[in-house]
């Protein structure tokens, strides 16, 4: 059970902005007239209506307490207010900030593909493996030669010779073992039925 000095101090702490949203906060003010009840704005309004009341009644005093009250919550609203517009602010400050780099690294990167573009030597080449310096010779499966190439040996020099070696011939398969017939016992009985 709570003690009746932290019900109070709750109850004051109630009126009292905690951050959040205070313009579309719903407040409940004790005034002269009793509880009003709504938004800041709603209690400025209400306030001021009672305060015009209090005037035509010829009543300063309370028309002074209502405008005091109204102006309490006016400042309230208004430095709200201020909050709001300061965040907002910030908020487009950081987009603008944002944009401004994605403009920067978009130009960046079309300067660089536009360089890419006009210089071959820096577009990525394919991952191709030339096997033959003279790709225009057609394949003829044979091997080449010192000789082919254009290198013949000199007067003075000795080329090795080379013995080509005989094709091979495919050997030829043996053919498969037939199975063995089943052998059968003295008594005509297969070796299993035997036992």
């Amino acid at each position: 059970m709570r003690s009746s000095k932290s019900r109070s101090r709750a109850k004051n702490n109630r009126n009292r902005p905690s951050g959040g949203n205070v313009v579309n906060r719903v407040f409940d003010s004790s005034g002269p007239e009793g509880k009003v009840r709504g938004t800041p704005q709603q209690i400025i309004d209400k306030y001021n209506q009672l305060a015009r009341d209090a005037q035509l009644s010829n009543d300063r005093v309370a028309a002074e307490n209502f405008q005091q009250h109204a102006e309490h919550y006016l400042r309230l609203l208004s430095e709200a207010q201020k909050e709001m517009e300061a965040r907002r602010e910030e908020q487009e400050r950081q987009n603008r900030e944002r944009q401004a780099e994605r403009d920067r690294e978009r130009a960046e990167r079309q300067e660089r593909e536009a360089a890419r573009q006009s210089d071959p030597a820096e577009t990525p080449q394919p991952d191709v493996m030339d096997f033959g310096s003279e790709a225009a010779a057609p394949e003829s499966g044979l091997v080449e030669t010192p000789e082919s190439q254009g290198n013949a040996p000199t007067e003075g020099s000795e080329a090795p010779e080379r013995k080509e070696k005989p094709a091979r011939k495919p050997r030829a398969r043996k053919p498969k073992p037939a199975p063995k017939p089943e052998t059968t016992g003295d008594n005509g009985d297969t070796p299993e039925a035997a036992e």
